[in-house]
């Protein structure tokens, strides 16, 4: 699995989540998993945790906007040292254009840009468009180094002699590459993981209600966060409630997890679903309690990507139904 760096202005985080949910695709499969430094909890060391981060990256991304270019932190650290791992191939370093700018002139301009022929995506008729463009050139790139990776397990092994040679470097290429144990996940790494999760879902409901309304004749959304722990949803059809919904964190009880309602409810007692934290090998993922109609992976894991689709498709259920 390729790991990829956002490095972006928070200015632009806006543009930066709907980029990460065109790449939901990718990171289902397996062929990417993402990270950005919005997902630093809260105490942790800032900087160390970008640079480990940018050291261990194989595909890093620069968002670059007149804010990007102007971030002393984003010019001086983060470009800095991502160009510096792309001189010396260890990683793959790709502008993304988000908004115009003088990005040609900046050290990265050399670079081979996207989207195509660097056109920032918010110059796009259909944002969407742009945002795909990416996604098609990142698993281009992926699926490249995914090649690359096997190329490299299938050379040949060492003869006999080779393998009992005093040189260290052959001696220690002698091994299983068959390493990897499952992780076990602290309390606290669950609670962060369940926390950004329900971020994610808040902003995935927010933007599809915008699109929704936009491609859908008297259709009117109405999104409201309550607070850090609950949202609703109401959708309108030519004035009339259709869909409505209520998504929030319960408690450790029975009614744990990010839960999801079929009313607007200001109560933690009642819930059609509930998706709570699990794991698979060394990733944490939610998995469904089964109370409504679940439906995952064949392992019955999902990413937050895949949770949020999953509440979405549960509200607009009615909607698609009227006529």
């Amino acid at each position: 699995m390729v790991s990829l760096l956002f490095s972006c202005s928070h200015k632009d985080e806006e543009m930066r989540d709907r980029l990460e949910i065109q790449l939901a695709t990718l990171k289902r499969q397996g062929f990417i998993q993402t990270w950005h430094d919005r997902r630093i909890g809260a105490g942790e060391d800032f900087v160390n945790e970008i640079d480990t981060h940018i050291e261990n990256a194989d595909i890093i991304l620069l968002l670059v906007s007149p804010d990007f270019i102007a971030s002393d932190y984003c010019d001086e650290i983060e470009m800095r040292r991502a160009l510096e791992r792309h001189e010396h191939g260890v990683a793959l370093v790709i502008p993304v254009i988000l908004r115009p700018c003088d990005w040609q002139s900046a050290p990265f301009g050399r670079l081979n840009a996207i989207p195509k022929d660097g056109r920032p995506i918010s110059k796009h008729a259909d944002l969407d468009e742009g945002y795909l463009d990416v996604a098609v050139a990142l698993r281009k790139a992926a699926e490249k180094m995914d090649m690359e990776t096997a190329h490299v397990r299938s050379q040949k092994l060492p003869t006999p002699e080779e393998a009992t040679s005093s040189v260290p470097n052959t001696r220690a290429n002698i091994r299983s590459s068959n390493l990897a144990l499952p992780k076990t996940f602290s309390e606290r790494e669950k609670d962060l993981f369940q926390n950004e999760a329900f971020e994610f879902f808040a902003i995935f409901f927010e933007n599809s209600f915008f699109e929704l309304s936009k491609r859908n004749e008297g259709i009117e959304c109405d999104f409201r966060r309550v607070d850090a722990n609950r949202f609703t949803a109401k959708i309108y059809k030519n004035g009339d409630t259709v869909c409505q919904c209520t998504v929030f964190i319960g408690g450790q009880d029975f009614f744990g997890g990010i839960c999801y309602t079929d009313s607007i409810s200001d109560s933690s007692n009642s819930m059609n679903e509930s998706l709570r934290v699990g794991s698979v090998e060394r990733s944490m993922c939610l998995e469904g309690a089964g109370f409504g109609s679940f439906s995952a992976n064949e392992n019955g894991k999902l990413t937050r990507q895949g949770g949020a689709e999953h509440y979405w498709t549960m509200l607009i259920a009615p909607l698609r139904n009227v006529h």
